[in-house]
């Protein structure tokens, strides 16, 4: 089957109405430019798949916004560009806050590090809550996450054994982190 724009614009609004099965199309269809363009600005592979996913979470989470007189490859192309900004800023951030003199450093290091009782107390009650707040999302969010950090599966493991394409696993398991964040942030 030749995909044509209108087939393209029919996904799109399917995705506008939260259709998961548009959301794949469209990632699978445009997956390769996003991925091909920011691979040639940032000449770095794992750089690059980090940009292009964190692009379409953004796309998808924002799709209500897109405005169909602009080609839905240039809206991406613009995203993927503010998220590369983004991490380039991050990591230029990181370099400054990364100087820290040597006697501070040397200070740092004395520190004890061992977790005391009240510690291991904290860490236990967080994880119990931790868990009720990842049984309120849907259940194929809740195996992604069990599978990605709780058996510490990579990415690839993941897909192998759900039998989906990578980029959808690593989609599914960024939405499934978003929505628990906001989970979390409603129980606070």
């Amino acid at each position: 089957m030749e995909i044509n724009s209108e087939i393209i614009q029919k996904n799109i609004e399917k995705a506008k109405a939260g259709d998961q099965v548009a959301f794949t199309f469209l990632l699978d269809f445009f997956w390769n430019e996003i991925y091909g363009f920011m691979l040639k600005r940032t000449e770095n592979e794992t750089d690059t798949e980090d940009i292009a996913i964190e692009t379409f979470a953004k796309a998808f989470d924002k799709i209500t916004s897109y405005n169909p007189e602009f080609g839905f490859n240039t809206w991406l192309i613009a995203i993927a560009k503010n998220v590369h900004i983004d991490m380039l800023r991050k990591k230029k951030s990181a370099l400054f806050l990364g100087t820290i003199d040597e006697e501070n450093q040397q200070a740092y290091n004395v520190i004890d590090s061992t977790p005391t009782i009240e510690d291991e107390i904290i860490k236990e009650q967080n994880l119990a809550r931790l868990l009720q707040y990842i049984k309120e999302l849907k259940p194929a969010y809740q195996e992604v996450i069990q599978l990605r950090y709780f058996q510490e599966m990579t990415y690839q493991e993941i897909a192998d054994q759900l039998e989906e394409p990578l980029n959808n696993v690593k989609i599914k398991l960024l939405r499934a982190k978003k929505l628990l964040a906001e989970i979390i942030q409603q129980k606070k």
